[in-house]
């Protein structure tokens, strides 16, 4: 609060009070740090006697959406002076005039004809200059219209779908205060992830954000410093939103925003502010709005019924209520827009693809904003060690937790696997494959203004770990909303033995734009090539196997191989070749994995009723037999969890070949003994540990990032290879991360050797360095306890992630349910460098 102070010639000093709570509190109880202090910028400004005080702009369009109309109103000193404006478009000036004011008041119309357009996809601006004597004013004008035709809100006549993010002003190191640079940042990040739009959650931004929107194109809700959440918890959410006597700090707040930002286009809707319920207050400021600002639309979400604004809000709707909503023939006809949904807490959000497909179905679906964008994490050096802290961490109690960290963005800035999922779940150019062909395409253009011709097509013939053919097409045309067919013209070719095949198709931008650089890739996406040439072959042989008991260990060798099993535990102890141990611990069955924030609401299910990380497998058979060239060891095994009537009844066949090769079968059966148990599981699974020497990670399958079953768009089938510490992700909370889905083979190698695995049916795979045990017990990634191996997950199914931190569960086709299940695989040890040859190597058995 800015205390009144008198003028005095010479040197004087202006003090700032700062009141760290006051009524205003119970408006601003809002989800995030409450950090007290001066946060925005704080400027003294010397007007001259004659000046301008106010210069609303509005930049609107005539009928046709062809003409710009610019309309100026003006507030000076003094109650009658002279000015002149001028208006320029890339340095051409476009018109010029004088106006005269009465009463401290004038109003100017123009008409800039063939006006180029200010939409998220065009953002062009012009520069407005007003001037009186020696004081000048410049504001940035884009023309544009906003209003709602056939029940959709549209953008100069054209329906829009909004692809957004909520954002707060957050800085690790610097609390609520942001640099100009840090906002330039972020709208850059967004716009080269195909994100249009932005929700200034839940107060508004700092100036110069709504500068960057106006220049490089992003649509806005603005929304008020107001959020009453408290009350909710009192269970009298209206206490002060249905209270008269606060109508004038509701009201003021709208309004001051109104008036703050009411010349930037980027900005299509008012939000009066956040979860704070409905009542009379909202009402005032609703009415208070309209009379400021016509030209664009009213958002509050907690008017459920949409009563007085132009849009029905929802926040976290489950697929099937939305498309209820969606399909509503007697609910109120008003768009819908999601104002928040895929909330982006730790590992996740999953299932933004399903939203998407049903925003882009259903005409009353205008898309959605995720929340959010960045995480909350307070930057700590502390003990040696850097982490980010969250609630809780100060001693603090009551607390929320970890629930501040659920951005896009980590707070290194370091772009989630979250964030490379939506931009290809939202990118504006989808490519299908026709039905029945191999080479032709349909391009779906979900772009609102721009055509194809902005883009080129790249394709490439991969085979699985190289390109041999690839190409351009760059002649598409296809207007806004509309398909276009496309034949990819490779070449046939003679396939290589025992290859996969992919086309693989980028579409990327011509020509460098302000946010990106030439060649900037909107969408990528894969196409398996019924191409196959398969051939079997017979396998090597070696020195015949030696299989010999000792006090309960069979040791089946020669020398290449060396394969350990505990008779009585019904274990795989060890491979080793030629002397090295490559394997430390064979596999056994898991359906636990490391607690994801999606899954917190069923933590105390999963673990202290079903108790899902507390496991064990008995004996129930143990047998062997030599035959020519192998050794077969049959065990079969009881998996249960503690105290529970399910569980598997485990069928393991190893088969120790001669050449060095171990053949793992595994048959599971699924028992019900009575009628409890889980909705469904985190996995299901084996789990085997590796020598720790073997850091090098190489695998077949979907890459280069972590991806599960429901969040999995951004990633392609490919050979990849990375450490085995960089196979993981980060978060500031741990839990289970590093996934890969649809493996064929990989490989753990020390630079010399690799430890190869051929699996028969695609599988899911994580390489760690660390237990779950230690995921879940750790609150900040320094506390992650070293594993004395390399940790080894292979996942006939893992469960999707879905965003039920705050939000939709997984859907049912990426939930695990108790079943049976049979995986196999094959392990061998291979010179380093000879995995991809050895991998295409397929035997007779």
């Amino acid at each position: 609060m800015l205390q009144p102070f008198c003028r005095k010639e010479g040197e004087n000093d202006i003090t700032v009070r700062v009141y760290k709570w006051s009524d205003g509190s119970y408006l601003e109880d809002q989800d995030m740090w409450w950090l007290s202090g001066i946060y925005r910028d704080v400027e003294l400004i010397n007007e001259p006697k004659n000046s301008i005080i106010d210069c609303s702009v509005i930049g609107d369009l005539d009928n046709y959406y062809k003409n710009g109309i610019l309309k100026v109103d003006i507030t000076t000193k003094q109650k009658s002076c002279e000015g002149t404006w001028k208006l320029m478009r890339a340095g051409k000036e476009m018109a010029r005039g004088v106006f005269q004011t009465e009463a401290c008041k004038a109003h100017l119309e123009e008409i800039v004809l063939n006006a180029d357009l200010w939409t998220a996809e065009t953002p062009n601006l012009y520069e407005l200059t007003v001037s009186i004597g020696c004081h000048e004013v410049k504001v940035r004008v884009g023309f544009r219209r906003i209003e709602i035709i056939d029940y959709n809100f549209c953008v100069n006549s054209q329906v829009i779908l909004l692809n957004g993010v909520n954002h707060h002003d957050f800085n690790p190191k610097e609390g609520r205060c942001v640099s100009y640079e840090q906002s330039m940042e972020d709208i850059l990040l967004m716009k080269q992830c195909n994100i249009n739009a932005v929700r200034c959650s839940h107060y508004p931004a700092n100036e110069h954000f709504y500068d960057l929107c106006d220049e490089y194109g992003l649509y806005v809700i603005d929304e008020a410093d107001l959020e009453c959440h408290g009350f909710e918890w009192v269970e009298r959410f209206d206490w002060i939103t249905d209270d008269p006597s606060w109508e004038q700090a509701y009201v003021d707040r709208s309004v001051r925003m109104v008036k703050r930002d009411r010349n930037h286009p980027s900005i299509i809707m008012w939000s009066m502010g956040n979860e704070s319920s409905f009542g009379c207050n909202f009402k005032s400021a609703a009415k208070a709005i309209k009379e400021l600002d016509s030209t664009r639309l009213l958002h509050y979400e907690g008017d459920d019924e949409a009563e007085v604004t132009d849009v029905y809000s929802t926040m976290y709707t489950r697929l099937k209520r939305l498309k209820e909503i969606a399909e509503s023939e007697t609910q109120s006809k008003k768009p819908h827009v999601m104002c928040e949904y895929g909330h982006a807490m730790g590992n996740g959000p999953g299932g933004l693809k399903a939203y998407q497909d049903m925003y882009r179905k259903y005409k009353r679906l205008q898309g959605g904003f995720i929340w959010e964008w960045y995480d909350h994490g307070i930057y700590t050096e502390e003990g040696g060690e850097t982490y980010y802290r969250y609630g809780g961490n100060y001693g603090d109690f009551p607390t929320n937790g970890n629930f501040c960290i659920d951005g896009l963005l980590m707070p290194d800035r370091t772009p989630s696997p979250g964030l490379l999922e939506y931009k290809q779940v939202i990118a504006p150019i989808e490519v299908t494959r026709i039905e029945g062909t191999e080479r032709e395409f349909q391009l779906k253009n979900y772009y609102d203004f721009l055509t194809l011709e902005q883009f080129y097509m790249k394709w490439a013939v991969q085979a699985e770990d190289k390109i041999i053919q690839e190409g351009c097409i760059d002649h598409m045309m296809a207007p806004p909303h509309e398909t276009e067919k496309v034949i990819v013209p490779f070449i046939p070719f003679q396939p290589e033995v025992n290859t996969d095949y992919y086309l693989n198709i980028t579409v990327c931008r011509k020509k460098a734009t302000n946010y990106a650089e030439a060649g900037h890739e909107i969408s990528k996406v894969q196409f398996p090539l019924s191409i196959c040439y398969n051939i079997l072959e017979e396998r090597p042989q070696g020195k015949a196997l030696n299989a010999s008991e000792s006090e309960g260990i069979l040791t089946v060798e020669n020398d290449v191989v060396t394969a350990r099993f505990h008779k009585v535990f019904g274990n795989l102890l060890s491979v080793s070749a030629e002397g090295k141990e490559y394997l430390s611990e064979g596999p056994e069955m898991t359906v636990y994995r490391a607690t994801i924030d999606n899954d917190m609401y069923k933590k105390e299910d999963w673990m202290n009723k079903y108790y899902i990380q507390k496991s064990s497998e008995q004996t129930e058979y143990f047998r062997y037999e030599a035959a020519q060239d192998k050794v077969i060891v049959s065990i079969g095994k009881y998996f249960s969890c503690y105290n529970q009537s399910w569980g598997f009844e485990c069928d393991f066949e190893y088969t120790v070949y001669s050449c060095g090769q171990v053949k793992v079968n595994l048959h599971g059966k699924a028992i019900q003994n009575g009628k409890l148990e889980p909705a469904f599981l985190p996995r299901i699974g084996i789990i085997m540990k590796g020598n720790k020497e073997l850091q090098h990670a190489v695998w077949y399958g979907r890459g280069p990032g972590e991806n599960y079953a429901d969040s999995k768009e951004a990633s392609i089938m490919g050979v990849y290879s990375s450490s085995v510490d960089e196979m993981g992700t980060n978060y500031v909370f741990p839990q289970e991360n590093g996934h890969r889905e649809e493996v064929r083979w990989f490989g753990i190698g020390d630079g010399d050797k690799t430890l190869l695995c051929k699996a028969e049916i695609p599988l899911g795979l994580n390489l760690a360095n660390y237990t779950d045990d230690s995921l879940e017990n750790a609150k900040h990634p320094f506390q992650i306890q070293r594993a004395e191996d390399v940790i080894i997950h292979m996942d006939y199914v893992q469960s999707g992630l879905g965003s039920n931190s705050c939000g939709e569960e997984q859907q049912e086709e990426f939930k695990v349910k108790l079943q049976d299940f049979t995986m196999a695989f094959m392990l061998q040890v291979v010179p380093c460098g000879e995995e991809v040859k050895e991998a295409k190597r397929h035997y007779l058995d």
